[in-house]
């Protein structure tokens, strides 16, 4: 800190003054060291080290746990359906050919259709109240969903699910967004996305220890599973209602001082403007960037990967495995192991403050993991080959998503927009699990060849259209500094200067 109360950059996070002023940043020059010298007001460097270190922390053990939890259930709930298959779930409930695959579809077209304005009504009531509300409601109709009896009462019960759970992912990365700067948010994103990876391996656990279960109580083991799941979710909603704050200005858990340092925090490292108030015409500028759709067309190809894994993981597996019992504990390894490559990319990712090489290695991974799987004869011959590409499968699809919103999360610095943004890419890339699921046909088992095969093709694109978008911004970046004889970097332009985005002069991608 300089003795006027200035922050000075030096070496990394120097400024280069090498043409001339750069109107919005630059309160002073030092001609000398030829170092341009920002406020404290403007820049958006470190404010007090140890003291934000100390408010992540309150941050970390009081929110993410119960965000993580939440997650878990959501994603418990909604996956659900592929372990129940796997103990029979058609044969029971009598569904013709090709039924299943309409239940699994139907969920993602109210998830889609429903997301962008309960997103919204998120925003206006606030995420800490509607999230628990969304989490009540899904609860709810999975305990349901354990005592119909025909095809077409788990069909509603699907589609009503697909509504309760639509805005809850982006709900929850908005919510996180006015806690965290920008180089912070990928792993903390990213213990809270490891949950759906915990939630697909405790899932495997739990049907394996619930298809055992001798009981006259139910007429078929797979409710159990439904009860339980639906049960607990419903329990922790009513939990989480009260304990999360709707703002750090409200956290109870944080004094008068801390409350300003966050909100300080927030201003000059993620949102242009604090807890704005949601504005429809405002928010929809977003699709006037011609980025956003590249960033929507990597949702796309994410989607199918993602969902493929989620949903038909066990059936994947059931080609290494007769015992339907068995299925299930074979994908608590994967799982698992997603669940840590996830976190060392995102934590890689925010220490280099870089975001698509990382993307683009998720890809990769999918598309081997795929490849590899669909091109064996013989998966009993190699299995142990073909048990390591489905780990392949789920490294590649957990780290990706966190990363690809976190990412256009961190270049947009209008909460509106951000949200809009995060609340239709995210459904998106569910959709696309209409893909997975008319792709996995019952015909084709056990090597669903060319369900995998079309999965290894997104993950190719997406793979390509990552680094295309991310090679952009860095060449678009070093022609801003160029014209304007600087060096600048995202992390060097404070965000409450961004609401514009890249038409304002100073704006500098977050790569």
């Amino acid at each position: 800190m300089t003795k006027d109360g200035s922050l000075g950059l030096a070496d990394s996070d120097s400024v280069q003054n090498q043409k001339g002023p750069l109107s919005s940043h630059r309160a002073s020059n030092d001609v000398e060291s030829n170092h341009v010298v920002l406020s404290e007001e403007n820049t958006a460097a470190v404010i007090d080290s140890a003291a934000e270190k100390a408010l992540c922390r309150k941050f970390d053990f009081r929110l993410l746990p119960v965000l993580a939890i939440m997650y878990l259930f959501n994603a418990l709930d909604k996956g659900n359906l592929g372990n129940a298959q796997t103990a029979g779930l058609s044969k029971d409930l009598n569904f013709r050919p090709g039924q299943y695959n309409q239940i699994v579809g139907i969920f993602f077209v109210p998830y889609v259709l429903f997301a962008p304005p309960i997103a919204m009504l998120g925003k206006k009531f606030g995420p800490a109240r509607v999230l628990p509300i969304l989490m009540f409601s899904f609860g709810s109709f999975t305990l349901l969903t354990a005592a119909t009896t025909n095809f077409s009462g788990i069909f509603a019960l699907r589609w009503f699910l697909g509504i309760a759970e639509s805005a809850f992912f982006p709900l929850v990365i908005y919510y996180q967004t006015t806690f965290y700067r920008r180089g912070e948010l990928a792993r903390r994103l990213a213990i809270f996305y490891a949950a759906s990876n915990i939630a697909s391996a405790f899932s495997g656990l739990l049907s394996f220890g619930v298809f055992r279960i001798k009981s006259t109580l139910v007429d078929h083991p797979w409710r159990w599973l439904f009860i339980v799941e639906g049960s607990i979710t419903v329990c922790f909603s009513i939990f989480a209602f009260f304990y999360l704050p709707r703002s750090a200005a409200e956290a109870r858990f944080l004094n008068e001082e801390e409350k300003a340092l966050a909100y300080r925090r927030i201003q000059v490292d993620s949102s242009s403007t604090v807890n704005e108030k949601f504005n429809l015409k405002e928010s929809l500028k977003i699709f006037k960037r011609p980025t956003t759709y590249g960033f929507l067309l990597i949702e796309i190809c994410l989607g199918v990967p993602l969902q493929a894994v989620s949903l038909f993981l066990p059936q994947i597996v059931q080609r290494l495995v007769s015992d339907p019992v068995t299925i299930n504990l074979y994908t608590v390894a994967p799982n698992i192991t997603g669940a840590v490559m996830l976190l060392i990319l995102a934590f890689s990712s925010d220490g280099l403050r870089i975001r698509f090489p990382f993307v683009c290695l998720g890809f990769a991974f999918t598309f081997i993991g795929f490849i590899i799987y669909a091109a064996l004869p013989d998966a009993h011959a190699q299995v142990r080959v073909a048990y390591f590409a489905t780990f392949m499968m789920c490294w590649g699809t957990s780290a990706p998503s966190v990363l690809l919103s976190t990412w256009y999360n961190n270049n947009v610095a209008h909460e509106g927009e951000r949200l809009t943004l995060t609340s239709v890419g995210v459904p998106l890339a569910n959709l696309m699990g209409l893909v997975a699921s008319y792709a996995f046909q019952e015909k084709d088992a056990p090597k669903y060849a060319p369900a995998l095969i079309t999965t290894a093709c997104f993950g190719a694109t997406g793979c390509l259209a990552a680094a295309s978008l991310g090679l952009f911004m860095l060449w678009d970046n070093r022609r801003r500094n160029r014209q304007q004889g600087v060096n600048l970097t995202a992390k060097d332009v404070p965000t409450l200067q961004l609401r514009d985005g890249p038409r304002v002069e100073e704006f500098r991608w977050f790569l």
